[in-house]
Formats: structure tokens, sequence, C-alpha cells
């Protein structure tokens, strides 16, 4: 998604339109206005920024910490009544440092480099079944929307075999997840987060039970390992649920978003798109490219542990930064022409999983993910094109397409 002509507006009028669906389905020029105006901008008790070096900085600084229960009682009293919000924040994704290592090697042997690399033979394998599905669906012509049927399936497919769910769950499991997801925007609406919540109560009551029969009985999939190393590392029976839960949902929103976002980008630049074709072995910098260009994830969030400053501009303690990575991703001090796909671009390093003590522990296994897709798409569709306008969806922090109808033949 290249960044549209610049608008007239100033900095606060940019957050504004951020939380509008014009800012989230297009946030690229409201971010323009940020980085050129007020790559720090004071917001009520927020402080926004949107420069790579700042993100990057605060990312890593262990003056701030993550939103955990503590200052969500600051800022959403009353968020432990949804069961949604709750549970999410009984895993690593939002466990402060100073219980974050624990809880975080409890599934950081699932994803060492050899254990991923390993998982590529079984990722090849169900993206060419994800791809020979879009297949028979457009095989008269007919428009096939990739979002439904390759970029949600596919990783939902591999969460499922790592983790070792039933395949016959796994329709079920996307549905949950989708909805779930919704209790990491910004400020959701009553209705949203109603449906997160009964998602949640869903979900942990399913992973519960799969944690309860591996106890039973293991097997020689991510559940069982979990389970065995939760005594080791005194998890309770929550916070285990909370993490699985984590990492089916992780392992697909991002992935999901990723694969959308850099179709999208391939079929606005078909001369890239056949350079890949051509080139399968080139899949690695493009799907950094992809990742830069149009980021899964937009926005996460640090709170200042104590009285700091940043980039001049003072932050009081227990205030939060809202880092934009969004933005971030496109600042023209880090990336030459940010606003141009090029995926031969030297030290690409995007800030889409994050950085420090919170990378996110998946990264490894979404770019594995993208790296096979792409070549298998594109060498199973020489004539892959858009068969129609895309619909963004309308959110800001999981930031990708709900709908990318393409034509396969």
């Amino acid at each position: 998604m290249p960044s549209a002509d610049p608008i007239d507006v100033g900095p606060q009028e940019a957050v504004g339109a951020l939380l509008s669906t014009t800012g989230r389905t297009n946030p690229y020029p409201y971010y323009d206005i940020l980085r050129t105006q007020a790559p720090v901008l004071p917001f009520g008790n927020f402080v926004i920024l949107s420069r790579y070096a700042d993100c990057d900085r605060v990312l890593r600084d262990p003056n701030f910490e993550v939103e955990h229960a503590g200052y969500l009682d600051q800022s959403f009293p009353g968020w432990r009544e949804h069961s949604s919000v709750a549970l999410l924040r009984e895993s690593m994704l939002f466990t402060p440092s100073s219980g974050h290592e624990r809880v975080r090697k409890l599934a950081g042997h699932a994803f060492t480099q050899r254990r991923i690399a390993g998982l590529r033979d079984t990722v090849t394998e169900l993206a060419t079944a994800a791809a020979e599905r879009l297949a028979e669906l457009g095989a008269d012509g007919a428009p096939v929307d990739f979002m439904a049927e390759f970029a949600v399936r596919l990783p939902v497919a591999v969460a499922g075999e790592l983790l070792g769910v039933p395949a016959d769950d796994r329709a079920w499991l996307r549905t949950q997840v989708t909805d779930l997801s919704v209790a990491l925007e910004a400020m959701p609406n009553e209705d949203e987060i109603a449906v997160a919540d009964g998602a949640a109560d869903r979900l942990r009551d399913y992973l519960a039970e799969q944690a309860a029969q591996r106890r039973r009985s293991p097997r020689s999939d991510l559940i069982s390992a979990l389970v065995e190393n939760s005594t080791e590392r005194d998890l309770s029976e929550r916070e285990l649920t909370a993490n699985l839960v984590l990492l089916l949902a992780a392992g697909f929103e991002t992935t999901s978003n990723l694969l959308g976002n850099g179709l999208a980008a391939l079929l606005a630049h078909p001369n890239a798109m056949a350079a890949l074709r051509e080139q399968p072995e080139l899949a690695p910098s493009y799907v950094e490219e992809m990742l830069r260009y149009d980021t899964p994830v937009h926005v996460t969030s640090r709170w200042a542990e104590a009285d700091t400053e940043i980039a001049g501009v003072p932050v009081a303690r227990h205030r939060e930064a809202i880092l934009l990575l969004g933005a971030a991703c496109r600042d023209p001090e880090r990336f030459a022409e940010p606003d141009r796909f090029r995926p031969d671009r030297q030290g690409n390093q995007p800030l889409s999983f994050g950085a420090g003590p919170h990378f996110c522990l998946g990264a490894a296994l979404a770019r594995l993910q993208a790296q096979v897709a792409f070549p298998v798409l594109l060498s199973r569709f020489p004539g892959l094109a858009a068969a129609a306008e895309p619909v963004r969806r309308d959110r800001l922090t999981m930031n990708g397409y709900a709908e990318l109808p393409i034509g396969t033949r």
C-alpha cells in the first residue's frame, strides 16, 4: 500500500484520523504527518512515536514495560470483567520483564532455528495443498478470495500441526481466533469485545481440555511439550492455557496479514512479481520488504517505569508510549525511498515483530511460511492476478485485508 497524496492536517487531527475508518484503512499519509511534524507527540496520557529510531529504542529500553495488569488497571478499569482481555494478559505477550523469561522459555525450545528449519517440508506440503484448493475453486474463472482460502488457512494449518490440534477442529479455531483478536485493538466497541469474550471462553475451555488429554496421554506435539515444561517452570493452569491460546492466535493472525499484504504488494508491482517467479531463491529478501512495506502489526505500546525522555521530550513515569510500527517501517531516516516496494533493499530490518526481550517468538515461523508460500503460488499460477478491488480490514493494530479477490487462471 503506497502512501497517498499529502493530506493537509495537523498532528492532532492525524491521530484522530487513525482512530477512524478512513485512517485505519490507509494510515500511511497520517503517519507521514506525525513523523514530519511531531515525531514524539504528547497526547493526553500518551506519547505517540512514529520514527524508527525512537520505536526501536523504547522496545529495547528496560525503562519501558509492556502493558501488564498493573498498568491496565490505570488505562482500562474493569478489564478483568472481560475474559478476552484477561486471557491475553495472562500470556507471555503481556508478562512484565520480571517474569517474562520464565514464561518465554516454556515455548522457546519449539522455535529454535533448527526446529523451524525442520518444518519446511511440512509447510511446503500444506502450502501446496492450499494452492491446489485455490486452483479448484477458481477453475471456471471465478474469482477466489485469497484471504479466506489461503492466507488464513495456511497459518492455521501450520499452527495446528505444530500444536497437535485435530485437523477437523481448525476451521472452528480459525473463527474463534479471528473473534478474539479484536481484544488487541485500540478501543474496541462493546459488541466487538463481547464477541471476543465469548471466543476467549471457548478457546480457554478447548485448549484446557487438549492439555488435559496430553497429561493423560502425551504425544510428540507442542502441547505435550508445553504441558511437561509447565510443571518444571511452575506455571499455573491458567498461565499454560493463556500461552497456548497466544501461540495459536499469534501464529495465525500475524502470518495471515503478512501473506495478504505481501500478495497485494506483488500484484501492485508486476515486475517484482515476475522476478520472484523466475528466481524463487529471492523469497527471503522479498518477505523482509513485505514486512517493512506493509507490516502486519502497526501498533504496540510500552509504559515508562521511571521519569525519562524520548528525543528530548520528557516522559513521566507511568505514561504510555504508543509505538506506530507502521510509521517506523516507512521512516525515510532509516529506509531510502520508504514508499517504494524494493525487494533488493539492503540492511532491511523492519520492526514488524518488535525488538528487545518481547521480540515475537514466532517470527521465524511466520517468515518461513511466507518464504515458502509465495514461490509455491507463483509457480502454480503463472497468470495470478487481482480479480477485484481488495477490501482492507477496519483495524489499526493487526492491519491487513478482509478480502483479496484473485484470479488463478
